[in-house]
């Protein structure tokens, strides 16, 4: 990972409060509209995040130029990270490394070169070639998406694909990939 002189995005939102009849209820804290370098939108991630009263987001500007490069973006509830989004730029197929989510028993998915989703999150990668008429060789893109505290973990199977789908639209925007892998 680089560190690079760019600076570093945290936005903190204060909570809403959610009326109910027995009393009042913690909703999710009120999120921008779009979310972690606007590459999704925050009602698509609302359905994945606890109530609380606070919520801060966290992004470098998304930039990925070498190999391992790697960004991330983290909406934190309360102080606590509940939803984290990873692209990493690769030099090649074999150092996509999904090993500690093995535990987790992942299922394969239908997104990109090869997707996961599992309990806590998803995953998948797809091959970036560069634009026609570039010098620049063809590199691996891959994509984490973890949650935590997750009010329905069953809604996770029909929400997690759709991110995903988000983010490879976004990373092949900002990375100019010439490549066509399903999402």
């Amino acid at each position: 990972m680089r560190s690079g002189g760019a600076a570093s995005a945290v936005v903190v939102l204060a909570g809403l409060l959610a009326g109910c009849s027995g009393g009042e209820e913690k909703a999710v804290p009120e999120l921008p509209e779009r979310i972690c370098w606007e590459a999704f939108a925050s009602a698509d991630v609302v359905p994945i995040l606890p109530p609380g009263d606070k919520a801060t987001l966290w992004a470098r500007p998304f930039v990925l130029t070498e190999e391992h490069d790697a960004r991330t973006c983290s909406v934190s509830i309360d102080g606590a990270t509940k939803f984290l989004a990873t692209a990493m730029l690769l030099g090649s197929e074999e150092q996509v490394d999904w090993d500690p989510v093995e535990k987790a028993d992942p299922q394969p998915i239908d997104m990109g070169t090869k997707g996961i989703i599992w309990d806590a999150g998803a995953a998948t990668y797809y091959t970036c070639e560069p634009p026609l008429g570039s010098t620049s060789r063809g590199r691996y893109v891959d994509l984490f998406i973890t949650t935590d505290s997750v009010p329905d973990k069953d809604s996770l199977p029909a929400v997690l694909p759709g991110l995903l789908e988000d983010f490879i639209t976004f990373t092949r925007d900002q990375l100019e990939c010439e490549s066509d892998v399903p999402g």
